[in-house]
């Protein structure tokens, strides 16, 4: 397995394509991260194995049953991760033994959701005796992405030879001075020599790139392409923007927006002939900083309009929960039944194992409700989500939200508890102990099983601070508090002891 890091436009896509062009004899299985489906667990995942999945039922029992219901292909208990692990690597094997070796190309994987992202990972450090190979495509290093440790390479630049003659193929002559200046700029990236000079006059090139305001390399190469978009026509635009919107890559889904869209066909042909965009099999985009830059272009309402077409011609049983994404992305306002659906959505992500799909699309939700104290418990229910998922900036922000709802005692003092757990798991300093106490204690008269794993959270945490004693003497007695409302057989057990 191997990992290829670098920055946007380095050319690790197309290294990918160098690789598949040349590996004769082998099955090939392809994937690539979409920004816009970060949160929809296992959706990265599914992408890989979809064509794998005829031989679902040639795996181990428990396996099979917790990778199709990851999928979605079956209702049962959230599956374990570790299981779900386990049948991708025994799906991959089984792949490889009855076939070719198998070859697995997974671009953009920063853009990869999180269980996709460690299982991944998970099934690359497992890969012993297997016909089996894992290449993913990373922009630049994070000891925090699921894929560290992995052995990696990391693309550079071309050398100043090379990058001086990639940028006269795009430019033509150009002062040396300014040229030079250029491939230092942008430091040999391959894209942003071809891109960056693309619609700029010779006086703007005159000036080189050294901008007061200039931005980060990814973000001047993403402008390049929309001043590319500017002279396309309207139609050709918002097909781009349809294209961009619908993250999976269904032509056959694409062509049925765009023909409620009321687009033509000669917008795909102009589309094309810009080098944008393919539409094969699949749609690919020339670069992923041409979907988003194609997505950016649109205006609100164009936005809306896109998002609509998209859930209109989304199968509701084959795909419920992209239906649910796109419908609330064209909502233009509070909507209480798109509400609901994406409150459907996140209880089938969490029944997936996946928590960060089920905060987006609860946050999402509890954007769209009109009811006060619906909207103050769907927000508090997000902010739960994300806090699991290791969210917390957003969790404390869905947590204002639900605290300035109209909640009753027991949904303060629960809102009380949750803060007081985001303080500790950002922190682990002496501020959360006395915040869980206080919650703890706020929760006596509500909730006797709550207080009491509060108390035991608030000693955990003071214990855990070194500072038993920083709350004025009321911390040493939080142990004993949990175990005056434990149960009695619990209270049994401790005597015993």
């Amino acid at each position: 397995m191997l990992v290829l890091r670098g920055e946007a436009g380095i050319g690790k896509t197309a290294l990918l394509e160098y690789l598949s062009e040349r590996a004769a004899g082998c099955r090939l299985a392809r994937a690539a991260g979409v920004e816009s489906e970060m949160e929809l667990a296992f959706a990265g995942l599914q992408q890989l194995c979809a064509p794998m999945l005829d031989r679902l039922e040639q795996l181990p029992g428990p396996q099979r049953d917790a990778l199709a219901t990851a999928f979605g292909l079956r209702t049962g208990e959230p599956p374990d991760r570790f299981l779900v692990g386990l049948a991708v690597l025994s799906l991959l094997a089984e792949v490889a033994e009855e076939e070719p070796p198998l070859v697995c190309l997974v671009d953009d994987a920063q853009w990869l959701d999180r269980v996709s992202a460690q299982t991944l990972a998970f099934v690359a450090r497992r890969l012993l005796a297997e016909r089996v190979g894992l290449v993913f495509a990373v922009r630049a290093a994070s000891d925090e992405h699921e894929l560290a440790g992995l052995p990696e390479q990391v693309v550079g630049g071309l050398s100043d030879g090379d990058a001086r003659a990639l940028l006269h193929s795009a430019t033509g002559r150009l002062d040396e001075r300014v040229r030079d200046r250029i491939v230092a700029e942008t430091r040999g990236n391959p894209l942003a020599l071809l891109e960056l000079p693309r619609g700029l006059t010779p006086a703007e090139l005159a000036g080189g790139f050294a901008r007061p305001d200039a931005s980060p390399l990814a973000s001047q190469i993403e402008q390049s392409f929309l001043r590319q978009l500017q002279p396309l026509p309207v139609e050709t635009r918002r097909l781009l923007l349809t294209a961009a919107a619908e993250p999976v890559g269904d032509v056959t889904l694409l062509w049925r927006a765009v023909e409620r869209l009321g687009i033509g066909a000669d917008a795909a042909a102009a589309a094309e002939a810009a080098g944008l965009i393919e539409f094969g099999a699949r749609v690919r985009f020339r670069h992923p900083l041409v979907r988003s830059a194609a997505y950016r272009a649109g205006g609100v309402g164009d936005l809306q309009e896109v998002h609509r077409a998209l859930a209109d011609v989304t199968d509701p049983d084959l795909d419920p929960d992209r239906r649910a994404w796109h419908r609330a992305h064209a909502a233009v306002g509070p909507d209480e039944e798109i509400a609901a659906e994406l409150e459907r959505s996140a209880g089938r992500a969490q029944a997936r194992g996946g928590l960060a799909a089920a905060a987006a699309f609860l946050e999402r939700a509890a954007m769209l409700t009109t009811e006060p104290a619906h909207r103050a418990e769907r927000a508090f229910t997000a902010a739960q989500a994300k806090h699991q998922a290791g969210a917390s900036d957003a969790a404390l922000e869905l947590l204002a939200t639900a605290k300035a709802g109209p909640l009753d005692e027991l949904g303060r003092a629960r809102v009380e508890l949750l803060g007081a757990q985001i303080a500790f798991a950002v922190r682990r300093g002496r501020d959360a102990p006395p915040l869980l106490l206080k919650a703890a204690q706020r929760l006596e008269p509500l909730d006797l099983r709550l207080a009491r794993d509060t108390y035991l959270d608030a000693f955990a945490a003071a214990t855990f601070a070194g500072r038993l004693a920083s709350g004025g003497g009321r911390l040493a007695g939080a142990q004993e508090m949990a175990w005056r409302y434990a149960p009695p057989r619990a209270t049994q057990q401790r005597h015993r002891c």
